[in-house]
């Protein structure tokens, strides 16, 4: 009696603790203690349930698993979530389990929050694609090819394995679908430098850039967060056609800051300011007497302006061509003309410089000494930087010494 009292005793007990057991679902978040690791999968006891499940080596993480004995060990309890069962009774029972859709389900929870805080996550490229580029976030994010950089990039290759930093520009967790920008997070770091350029470059500050592109009417130079621009007129002293000329792009070079304009953006720069200036040591190339090799830039009514330094020109005045009478200097020169010239006067501080040509030539026998006109030295001064003065006084000059030699 007291054995069939024990059976019975025995079996209500079971029955009871069937009962104790809650029963499982699809979909409910459940702790399982591992009890066995498998090469491809784990089994685990779903506490509270008395049954086990399986979790697949694809289902532990959401990264790539090589060797699940590196990521679990018999006794780990993991949270899991139910993705469906298998088996017809809950005392036998099986259910396939997972921990990574859990995993990723608080990421998105989490990606969710920066991307309402318009805050910039961080994460590594794991994948170079045709369209763009695959990064990892604890989910598989998205990053088109529009939105990798501000500028154009031919070959992405170079971008697997970097961390970079993204803005979240959409997210759907139910269509697993996150895109990310990179390109937002560089706009939004240049802007802010410019702004901090902006403020802390002066008219006058000596800046070092780099030549980052070349137009018609100047260059554009970097100088770490916007750009400048050089006026073809201000690369260098002597004149350039164009830009190409003078500069390449990457070129790097001292700029000085003509002026800033704050509320539009725009920084006027010269590289020439910061060069030595071509009538700096005049005084000493071409003192009085020396003889010079140079071209015949500008003809006018009254002389030949010709280029001996770079930036530098003076004027050969009309009477200073040839031993010859001349009505006008287009008689005997041309433009692109090289000629040799002797310096007659120095004026640095107008930059001015009197040159003569028929000095370097010898006299002929039967030349005639001619009193120049007044009127035809007449001309506007500002259009020559030489006065009447100056260009009288160095030919009656050199007249009245030729005169004083015959004597």
């Amino acid at each position: 009696m007291t054995e069939l009292n024990n059976q019975v005793d025995g079996t209500e007990s079971m029955a009871d603790a069937l009962e104790s057991f809650g029963e499982v679902k699809i979909g409910d978040v459940v702790k399982g203690e591992v009890l066995a690791v498998e090469d491809k999968q784990a089994i685990v006891g779903i506490e509270g349930a008395g049954v086990e499940g399986v979790v697949p080596a694809k289902e532990l993480s959401t990264l790539p698993v090589e060797d699940i004995n590196e990521i679990i060990k018999i006794g780990d309890v993991l949270d899991l979530v139910v993705i469906s069962s298998i088996g017809k009774d809950k005392e036998n029972g099986s259910y396939l389990l997972s921990k990574r859709r859990l995993d990723a389900k608080k990421v998105w929870e989490d990606i969710e929050k920066e991307f309402q805080a318009g805050n910039i996550i961080e994460a590594p490229v794991t994948d170079v694609v045709k369209g763009g580029l695959v990064v990892d976030v604890g989910v598989r994010g998205f990053v088109p090819a529009s939105m990798v950089e501000d500028h154009f990039v031919a070959d992405f290759s170079t971008y697997k394995g970097q961390t970079l930093a993204f803005k979240i520009v959409e997210i759907e967790p139910s269509e697993n679908r996150l895109i990310l920008s990179h390109k937002a997070v560089v706009e939004a770091e240049k802007a802010g430098k410019k702004q901090e350029l902006l403020s802390s470059i002066q008219e006058g500050d000596i800046i070092e850039g780099t030549v980052a592109r070349l137009t018609d009417f100047g260059a554009f130079v970097d100088l770490g967060g916007i750009d400048g621009l050089v006026h073809v007129s201000e690369i260098s002293h002597s004149h350039i056609a164009k830009p190409s000329d003078a500069l390449k792009v990457g070129d790097k070079v001292q700029v000085a800051v003509l002026s800033v304009d704050a509320d539009r953006e725009r920084i006027s720069l010269s590289i020439k300011d910061t060069l030595p200036g071509p009538w700096d040591n005049i005084e000493e190339v071409a003192a009085p007497g020396t003889v010079l090799e140079g071209t015949v830039k500008r003809l006018t009514s009254f002389g030949a302006f010709v280029e001996v330094f770079p930036g530098v020109e003076g004027l050969v005045h009309i009477s200073q061509i040839s031993h010859k009478h001349i009505a006008t200097p287009h008689e005997v020169l041309h433009e692109g003309d090289e000629v040799k010239v002797k310096v007659l006067e120095v004026n640095p501080q107008d930059h001015r410089i009197a040159l003569s040509i028929k000095a370097l030539e010898e006299k002929p026998a039967d030349a005639k000494e001619e009193v120049e006109e007044v009127d035809e030295y007449v001309m506007p001064e500002e259009s020559t930087g030489f006065s009447m003065g100056d260009i009288l006084g160095a030919a009656l000059q050199n007249d009245s010494e030729t005169t004083e030699e015959d004597k």
